[in-house]
Protein backbone atom coordinates (compact mmCIF):
# COMPACT_ATOMS: atom_id res chain seq x y z
CA UNK A 1 0.00 0.00 0.00
CA UNK A 2 1.39 3.41 -0.98
CA UNK A 3 2.04 6.00 1.70
CA UNK A 4 -0.12 9.08 1.05
CA UNK A 5 1.74 12.29 0.27
CA UNK A 6 0.37 15.79 -0.22
CA UNK A 7 -1.19 16.58 -3.56
CA UNK A 8 -0.51 19.75 -5.53
CA UNK A 9 -2.34 22.63 -3.83
CA UNK A 10 -2.91 20.76 -0.55
CA UNK A 11 -2.00 22.64 2.65
CA UNK A 12 0.58 20.93 4.88
CA UNK A 13 0.95 21.69 8.58
CA UNK A 14 4.62 22.10 9.51
CA UNK A 15 4.15 23.93 12.80
CA UNK A 16 6.33 22.77 15.69
CA UNK A 17 5.18 19.56 17.35
CA UNK A 18 5.87 20.76 20.89
CA UNK A 19 5.33 18.01 23.45
CA UNK A 20 4.35 15.57 20.66
CA UNK A 21 7.87 15.66 19.18
CA UNK A 22 9.00 12.53 21.10
CA UNK A 23 5.94 10.56 19.92
CA UNK A 24 6.13 11.57 16.26
CA UNK A 25 7.97 9.63 13.58
CA UNK A 26 9.71 11.16 10.60
CA UNK A 27 7.52 11.32 7.50
CA UNK A 28 7.66 12.23 3.84
CA UNK A 29 5.27 15.10 3.11
CA UNK A 30 5.77 15.51 -0.64
CA UNK A 31 7.23 13.07 -3.12
CA UNK A 32 7.56 13.74 -6.83
CA UNK A 33 9.99 12.51 -9.46
CA UNK A 34 12.73 15.05 -8.68
CA UNK A 35 11.43 16.77 -5.54
CA UNK A 36 10.95 15.52 -2.00
CA UNK A 37 10.07 17.19 1.30
CA UNK A 38 10.05 15.42 4.64
CA UNK A 39 9.97 16.16 8.34
CA UNK A 40 12.87 14.54 10.17
CA UNK A 41 12.19 14.07 13.89
CA UNK A 42 15.17 13.37 16.15
CA UNK A 43 14.99 12.89 19.93
CA UNK A 44 17.79 14.48 21.96
CA UNK A 45 21.02 12.51 21.63
CA UNK A 46 20.06 10.73 18.39
CA UNK A 47 22.05 11.16 15.19
CA UNK A 48 21.86 10.34 11.53
CA UNK A 49 24.81 8.51 10.05
CA UNK A 50 26.94 10.56 7.68
CA UNK A 51 25.40 10.29 4.25
CA UNK A 52 25.07 12.06 0.89
CA UNK A 53 21.83 13.12 -0.76
CA UNK A 54 21.24 12.42 -4.44
CA UNK A 55 20.78 16.11 -5.15
CA UNK A 56 20.89 19.45 -3.39
CA UNK A 57 19.06 19.86 -0.09
CA UNK A 58 17.98 22.45 2.43
CA UNK A 59 17.60 21.71 6.13
CA UNK A 60 15.33 24.02 8.12
CA UNK A 61 15.12 23.71 11.89
CA UNK A 62 11.47 23.89 12.97
CA UNK A 63 12.07 23.22 16.67
CA UNK A 64 14.77 22.08 19.07
CA UNK A 65 18.51 22.34 18.52
CA UNK A 66 20.67 20.18 16.25
CA UNK A 67 24.31 20.09 15.31
CA UNK A 68 25.02 19.72 11.61
CA UNK A 69 28.37 18.28 10.52
CA UNK A 70 29.13 19.26 6.93
CA UNK A 71 31.94 20.92 4.98
CA UNK A 72 34.39 19.82 7.68
CA UNK A 73 32.73 21.84 10.42
CA UNK A 74 29.94 21.62 12.99
CA UNK A 75 27.19 24.24 12.98
CA UNK A 76 24.26 24.66 15.34
CA UNK A 77 20.78 24.95 13.85
CA UNK A 78 18.08 26.51 16.02
CA UNK A 79 14.42 27.23 15.19
CA UNK A 80 14.16 29.50 12.20
CA UNK A 81 17.59 28.68 10.74
CA UNK A 82 18.10 27.11 7.33
CA UNK A 83 21.15 25.66 5.59
CA UNK A 84 21.74 24.65 1.97
CA UNK A 85 23.97 21.71 1.04
CA UNK A 86 25.22 21.11 -2.49
CA UNK A 87 24.64 17.86 -4.36
CA UNK A 88 26.19 14.85 -2.58
CA UNK A 89 27.73 16.93 0.25
CA UNK A 90 28.51 14.48 3.11
CA UNK A 91 26.62 15.44 6.25
CA UNK A 92 25.26 14.16 9.56
CA UNK A 93 22.87 15.65 12.12
CA UNK A 94 22.82 15.17 15.92
CA UNK A 95 19.92 16.37 18.07
CA UNK A 96 21.06 18.38 21.08
CA UNK A 97 17.40 18.81 22.11
CA UNK A 98 14.31 17.01 20.79
CA UNK A 99 14.04 18.45 17.29
CA UNK A 100 12.13 18.42 14.05
CA UNK A 101 13.62 19.52 10.75
CA UNK A 102 12.08 20.25 7.38
CA UNK A 103 14.24 18.70 4.65
CA UNK A 104 13.74 19.74 1.02
CA UNK A 105 15.57 17.83 -1.73
CA UNK A 106 15.91 18.51 -5.44
CA UNK A 107 16.89 15.08 -6.72
CA UNK A 108 18.47 13.80 -9.89
CA UNK A 109 16.91 10.37 -9.94
CA UNK A 110 17.47 8.31 -13.07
Amino acid sequence: MAIPHAASGELINITPLGERVRDTVSSTLIRAEHFEVFRLVLPAGKSTQEHRAAGLITIQCLEGIVELDAHGQAQTLTPGTLVYLADAEPHAVTAIEDASLLITMLLHRA
